[in-house]
């Protein structure tokens, strides 16, 4: 199985079909391992992402680390913590921000990566595309819904949460519930997820 993730990985970091819609060229980013018990499905990758080929190597990242309450070295642990983006490579910025990832990236990727992560107990979704590609239908009609809902999801082993960007500051002003009723549960599951996987 390590075989087939490295093979896989290998490819999937050398994929160009997107290469004529991507501003910067392509440079898949991605962590991921037999062994991983955590997943984290997030959008795409920002700039600061694609330049030093670091996922969530950004200001989303810290903030997402303290959301988990797990340090730099646990989060970039391949072996307990895989991040497989819905777009693997940064696709560009639009008037509001980066636009949504490339859709050809993950129907083409995640049938032949997801399930060869097979000791994944607990998958954060990361922003509203990772919600609609991973929970499709069961998500609600705004990212607001899905995340009140998440009790719901993870009794399934799902987590939806915002995007961690410093954008959305103003969503975690408006909705004090989650900083307060999800994210100490967010940590605890976390914490035992990661525990068991040492």
């Amino acid at each position: 199985m390590p075989d087939a993730i490295d093979k896989l990985l290998t490819d999937i970091r050398a994929c160009r079909i997107c290469t004529a819609h991507l501003p910067l060229g392509p440079r898949p980013v991605l962590q991921a391992s037999a062994t991983a018990r955590l997943l984290i499905v997030s959008q795409a990758p920002g700039r600061k992402v694609h330049d030093t080929g670091i996922p969530f190597n950004d200001a989303s990242g810290e903030r997402l680390r303290e959301w988990l309450n797990i340090d730099r070295d646990t989060f970039y642990d391949a072996s307990r913590i895989a991040i497989v983006p819905m777009g693997f490579c940064f696709p560009g910025t639009g008037r509001g921000g980066d636009l949504p990832p490339r859709p050809e990236c993950a129907p083409t990727w995640h049938p032949r990566l997801l399930p060869l992560l097979k000791q994944v107990r607990l998958t954060l979704l990361i922003g509203q595309y990772a919600q609609a590609g991973i929970l499709g239908v069961a998500r609600g009609t705004r990212l607001t819904d899905t995340v009140l809902s998440w009790r719901h999801h993870l009794a399934h082993g799902r987590l939806p949460l915002p995007h961690p960007s410093p954008r959305n500051r103003l969503w975690l002003v408006r909705n004090p519930w989650f900083e307060a009723d999800l994210l100490p549960p967010l940590r605890e599951r976390v914490a035992a997820v990661l525990h068991a996987a040492t």
